[in-house]
């Protein structure tokens, strides 16, 4: 079925559905555990694998007055869709993306603090078939692009920067979505789509095969569709990808945000003190790894000059080159909410004080 958007105004026929989303009235507080007199409230955590989590997962790292249960998944796609369908723990990796949309319908089940796990400049995610004379972002019009999901956050950042930075017309694309290289992934949330886009689920492939088939001329996906191999009839939209995210980087300020912390609602609004407690915890771990990594005594991860490049980062992007917090991201925060509500992710105009609870939206100084 294609969702043809014809009017600036939302109407039923340009909502997309989506799963039935958990509802804030869940209301399973957190357990209280005690040992040797002192009580915790203990909670659950599903993350990715990441480096700069790691002492977290390990115990090494800890939140004042929490004890953490981890869990750690191989992909952020089941922890997202295990999350929004069912709220199965209480601290959860998410993506920014469906938070944001979920946020912009009304009490969402899940309240956010800035922590941003996956921060990834996404120049590198437009691959295109060779074939087609597609050479510059401006080429992409008229043609059909595979996405994985109108919601995913790294494709909303890549139309975004498309149509401010490159001024591509969004709705002279023929949008097609699947799953990256398996069939029958759909969207998470309702879409309110502008006028004029033209969406199409195609529930029966993937994009790997409409790509290798010819039937898209191009994808935008975080992950690298099974098509796309070096010397081979699909390439990157830009070849020098570092290059172009410098550039746009140095232009806009924007470092793209994929992914946040997220606490079921019921959790925090029992105990509201766990959002700044678990903001510290995180923004500790990260604080350690950056240190680590910049340690030349010896190799912190097994790749060559990885200190030499982390100094090389740091000279360029600050001493925290990987900022946690409001202030320190408002650019990227600022310009996703402006995405996300131009592209029909959104169902209203979000601001960062709509993302984030009070506890965390300023920092105590001494």
């Amino acid at each position: 079925m294609t969702i043809q958007a014809t009017s600036p105004q939302a109407t039923s026929a340009q909502v997309t559905s989506a799963p039935t989303k958990p509802t804030a009235s869940d209301a399973r507080g957190p357990q209280i555990v005690s040992s040797n007199g002192t009580a915790s409230v203990h909670l659950t955590l599903a993350v990715c694998d990441y480096e700069h989590v790691r002492e977290i997962t390990q115990g090494l790292v800890r939140a004042d007055g929490i004890a953490l249960t981890p869990l750690i998944f191989p992909s952020i796609e089941e922890i997202t869709f295990r999350f929004t369908r069912s709220l199965e723990w209480d601290v959860s990796e998410l993506s920014f993306g469906k938070y944001i949309s979920l946020t912009s319908q009304g009490d969402a089940p899940m309240v956010a603090i800035p922590v941003f796990q996956s921060r990834v400049h996404r120049h590198s995610a437009i691959y295109v078939r060779s074939d087609r004379g597609i050479k510059s972002a401006k080429d992409l019009e008229g043609r059909a692009i595979g996405i994985p999901e109108w919601a995913q956050t790294a494709g909303i950042y890549v139309r975004g920067f498309l149509a401010e930075d490159h001024g591509v017309d969004l709705a002279k694309i023929q949008w097609m979505q699947a799953g990256v290289n398996e069939p029958g992934r759909a969207e998470k949330v309702e879409l309110k789509l502008p006028a004029g886009i033209r969406y199409r689920p195609r529930p029966d492939t993937s994009l790997a095969a409409m790509l290798a088939s010819g039937e898209v001329d191009a994808v935008i996906s975080a992950r690298a569709p099974e098509a796309f191999a070096p010397g081979g009839a699909v390439v990157r939209l830009f070849p020098n990808y570092r290059a172009e995210e410098e550039r746009y980087y140095k232009k806009t300020g924007i470092f793209p945000i994929m992914h946040l912390v997220t606490m079921r609602r019921a959790a925090y609004e029992q105990h509201p003190w766990i959002a700044m407690n678990l903001y510290k915890m995180f923004d500790e771990a990260k604080r350690r790894c950056l240190a680590r990594l910049r340690d030349f005594t010896c190799a912190r991860i097994p790749l060559p000059w990885a200190a030499a490049i982390a100094d090389e980062i740091a000279a360029n992007y600050g001493p925290d080159p990987y900022p946690y917090g409001i202030e320190e991201s408002r650019p990227t925060l600022e310009a996703f909410c402006r995405y996300a509500h131009d592209q029909g992710v959104t169902h209203r105009r979000m601001t960062i004080d709509d993302l984030f609870p009070r506890e965390v939206r300023a920092m105590a100084r001494v």
